[in-house]
């Protein structure tokens, strides 16, 4: 394996001394940079864009071209798990994110699949492993996923939402279907970092978005529960190296 050039990134989350604070930024590759702009026309639509492994490493490698940053984040989008369990995502212009299957009851969750993440996903293993071959070690790559309380609000909402009022009517009418929501998606988004690993991501991230529209003991039981147990079921491991 090529020794990274800049472990800074890695050396803080070790907690290992640093020369300085390493530093990556949210949406370091997006629309304030005019090349990204016009690799995303060239792939016609943002998640075109994100299964194409060259493009998505494209953009993912652009802002390192412009700035010293001390890490690559994988290009891709939180929604990439529901939209592999079939919920039929799509963008609606001004709106964002939107799917054509919510899911509203227990019923729905238990026809829910796990998606496999090198078949139903395998785009996003890809682009991993085309990022980190062109990276040539300069610096670590971070994958993520959304967290299963911040995925299952774009699910049982259908799309984007500022006031979860239908999820948080699941939370107090059904909370039998809620948590086996989450449960699933636990175990999807678990199966899916480690994948990430496996493919060569040297750091992975949970993003709990929408963990702030929560009471401090709704959040317990329905985010962080869920996120300690994916943490317990990461790869802390791979090729040699630490994770």
């Amino acid at each position: 394996m090529t020794e990274l050039k800049n472990d800074r990134y890695l050396r803080a989350l070790l907690r290992q001394p640093v020369d300085v604070t390493p530093v990556w930024m949210m949406r370091q590759a997006g629309r304030y940079l005019p090349e990204y702009k016009a690799t995303r026309a060239q792939a016609g639509d943002f998640m075109s864009l994100c299964k194409n492994a060259e493009l998505a490493c494209e953009v993912t490698l652009q802002p390192l071209r412009r700035y010293p940053l001390d890490a690559a984040i994988l290009f891709s989008d939180i929604l990439t798990v529901p939209d592999a369990m079939g919920l039929g995502l799509y963008f609606e212009a001004g709106e964002g994110p939107r799917f054509t299957s919510p899911v509203t009851c227990k019923a729905d969750v238990d026809k829910l699949p796990i998606p496999d993440p090198e078949d139903e996903l395998g785009y996003v293993m890809n682009a991993v492993r085309t990022i980190r071959r062109e990276l040539k070690g300069e610096v670590p790559l971070i994958g993520f996923s959304g967290s299963p309380w911040t995925l299952a609000t774009y699910m049982v909402e259908g799309g984007s939402s500022k006031a979860f009022t239908v999820i948080k009517k699941m939370m107090y009418a059904d909370p039998q279907a809620l948590h086996a929501l989450l449960d699933k998606l636990a175990k999807s988004v678990t199966l899916y970092l480690n994948a990430q690993i496996k493919a060569g991501a040297q750091a992975v991230m949970i993003f709990d978005t929408w963990g702030g529209v929560l009471t401090g003991r709704d959040y317990q039981q329905f985010s962080l529960y869920y996120m300690h147990k994916i943490v317990d079921g990461l790869l802390r491991e791979n090729d040699g190296r630490r994770v």
